[in-house]
C-alpha cells in the first residue's frame, strides 16, 4: 500500500489522532452491528457494507480512553489493514472525524518513547498543530494484533 502525505484526523475521547488517507476506504454512520458472543471488549460485532461482512472495532479500550456514548457525530472508518501480506477492512468507531490535512513527511515528528499513556509502536508520528498534537497511528500494527479472524 503506498504511503500517502494525507491524513484523516479523528477525535476519541479527547485525543485526536490522524490515519494515511491510503488506509481509509469508507466514512459512514453508524449502522445496526450485529453483536457477537464471547467477544473480546474491544469488538463491537459485525456489519453489513456493500454485502461484504466486517468486523467493527471500539478502539477506545485499545488507548485506555473511556468509551464515549455514540452520537450524531460519530462514525465509522472502514480501514484496509494489511496482515501477514494479506489485506482486509475493518470498521472502526470514532467519536468525530474531523479534516484531512496534507501533511510533509518533514513535519511528523518522531514518536515520543516515555511519558504517553499509548504504546509508542502503534504511532507512527506526531504532528504538532497549534498547541496540540496529532498522533499518527501505524494502522497495521494497532489492528493487526487484535485477536479476531480477519477474514474478507
Amino acid at each position: 500500500m503506498k504511503k500517502l502525505n494525507s491524513y484523516l484526523t479523528f477525535k476519541l475521547g479527547d485525543e485526536t489522532f490522524a490515519a494515511n488517507v491510503a488506509h481509509v476506504i469508507h466514512i459512514i454512520g453508524v449502522p445496526d452491528i450485529t453483536k457477537m458472543p464471547n467477544s473480546p471488549d474491544y469488538l463491537m460485532g459485525v456489519m453489513n457494507l456493500r454485502g461484504q461482512v466486517i468486523p467493527v472495532i471500539d478502539p477506545h479500550p485499545r488507548f485506555n480512553i473511556e468509551s464515549q456514548e455514540t452520537t450524531k457525530e460519530s462514525c465509522i472508518v472502514v480501514l484496509e489493514i494489511n496482515h501477514d501480506k494479506e489485506d482486509f477492512h475493518i470498521g472502526c468507531l470514532v467519536d468525530s472525524v474531523h479534516q484531512v490535512l496534507e501533511i510533509s513527511e518533514e513535519l511528523i515528528l518522531p514518536p515520543p518513547e516515555l511519558g504517553v499513556q499509548f504504546s509508542s509502536k502503534y504511532i507512527e508520528g506526531v504532528l504538532q498543530k497549534s498547541d496540540k498534537f496529532i498522533l499518527i497511528l501505524n494502522i497495521n500494527q494497532v489492528f493487526s494484533e487484535l485477536n479476531i479472524s480477519l477474514e474478507n
